[in-house]
């Protein structure tokens, strides 16, 4: 990235951020917040700053100390909204549980997952499917009627935390898969889904990046790869093989970046693990979770352009939106990725409807807003949250094992289109509307 017109304090601030391994304290950021105006005046949307999102004219922002510097070097005013977030949340303090109270660390979701398996023999079975870079275990659950054999039935896909910092998206996934199983006898929708199909639960993409979440830096979301340039973390959700690095606005080729793309497409242990996963079965549906927004988002996230199937991708969409707020009113909108949030590219839903055709959704949980917690969910509003979310878990579900021929999307990005433009030549035309980090 180059820098132009800045003074040479306020280019040194940056240039260190940049380059130098950040210790702990100096990775405590706090959430600041600056006028839109103010934000678009100095270009700031291009400077790898950690973006939460735009609310009454405002950006928000999560800002380490040198930042903060940089911003006040550039005659930036800015106000640090601390009071805007629960004490527990940013101090990570809880009643139950430990720090990260009732939500799961890797070693607590391991135990659970191995409970599960150890009570329904013959319905779930527990798989690691890859290792991180620091040596945690990726773990896939399988459940289905046979789960020992390969029926070739339709497959259907669950994933959470891709982003270490939104702690909620591991609860919902592993609260389906526990329903299903303790149901199985007693609930004859639930019966019929898992015997017509193969159900795979991957609650926590990123072991590493949550264990750093809970233990030394709440807001972090990347994986913790040791970049060649001294920074840390490679965004996973911007490091799936379609349309990788098709440009620098839905991704970064800046180690720093918290949409840092990596070397190359499935660079990265994680996203290599779910690639295996996905290519071993038969994917007819899958959903991404995310916090937070209460968005349903389909392909492509690239680009504007419409996806193929694009009338199915928002029909579902819609009927998932609508089960939803079917429990207790909670409003989800939907759409197009590129439309209703922002562009994205190496994304997972883009790549599985690459791959399969099959209807892919990112769901961004609760809340909708900064106000209502942000990344800091209420431990008490976990169930909550899972239960409006389990009619469109049940809903998507039925619907693959409905529509049992993919549909592949048969649409290829120019290979001219995949290299990655260099930053300091790249123009926007408009600044971005800001949203939750997906």
């Amino acid at each position: 990235m180059r820098w132009t017109n800045l003074p040479a304090l306020v280019l040194a601030s940056f240039a260190a951020l940049s380059l130098t391994p950040a210790p702990a304290f100096a990775q405590t950021g706090q959430v600041v917040s600056v006028a839109k105006e103010d934000f678009a005046a100095a270009r700031l949307g291009r400077r790898g700053l950690d973006l939460l999102m735009e609310k009454d004219g405002r950006i928000f922002i999560v800002a380490t100390p040198g930042e903060m510097a940089a911003l006040a070097g550039l005659r930036v005013p800015f106000t640090i909204e601390a009071s805007r977030f629960l004490p527990q949340g940013l101090q990570g303090v809880s009643q139950a549980g430990g720090i990260n109270g009732a939500y799961h660390s890797t070693l607590e979701l391991e135990t659970d997952l191995r409970a599960l398996e150890r009570d329904h023999p013959g319905l779930a079975s527990l798989l690691e499917i890859g290792k991180t870079l620091e040596g945690r275990k990726i773990y896939a659950l399988k459940i289905s009627d046979n789960v020992a054999a390969d029926e070739r039935e339709p497959a259907v896909f669950f994933i959470g935390c891709h982003h270490a910092r939104e702690w909620i998206s591991v609860e919902v996934p592993f609260l389906f898969g526990k329903h299903l199983l303790e149901n199985y006898d007693k609930d004859q929708e639930v019966r019929n889904l898992v015997d017509a199909s193969e159900i795979w639960i991957v609650p926590i993409a990123n072991p590493d990046g949550l264990e750093y979440s809970i233990h030394v830096y709440r807001y972090w979301r990347k994986n913790r790869r040791a970049n060649a340039d001294g920074t840390f973390g490679v965004d996973i959700n911007r490091n799936y093989g379609y349309a990788w690095g098709f440009d620098n606005i839905g991704s970064s080729g800046l180690p720093g970046s918290d949409v840092y793309r990596g070397t190359a497409p499935f660079s990265e242990p994680e996203t290599a693990a779910i690639r295996g996963l996905f290519l071993a079965h038969d994917f007819r549906a899958m959903i991404s979770f995310h916090s937070f927004a209460q968005d349903i988002l389909f392909p492509w996230g690239y680009t504007t352009e419409a996806a193929p199937t694009d009338a199915e991708l928002g029909a579902v969409a819609g009927t998932m939106a609508g089960l939803i707020a079917g429990v207790r009113g909670t409003a989800y909108s939907s759409g197009q990725a590129s439309r209703l949030l922002y562009l994205t590219n190496g994304d997972t839903v883009d790549w599985t409807y690459s791959i399969a055709g099959a209807p892919s959704y990112t769901i961004e949980l609760s809340p909708v807003d900064i106000d209502h917690g942000g990344f800091f969910n209420d431990e008490a509003a976990i169930g909550a949250i899972f239960e409006e979310n389990l009619p469109a878990m049940l809903y998507l579900t039925r619907y693959a094992i409905d529509n049992p021929v993919p549909r592949p999307p048969r649409v290829r990005v120019r290979r001219d289109g995949i290299r990655p433009v260099p930053e300091s030549r790249l123009k926007l035309a408009r600044t971005p509307v800001l949203r939750p980090s997906r």
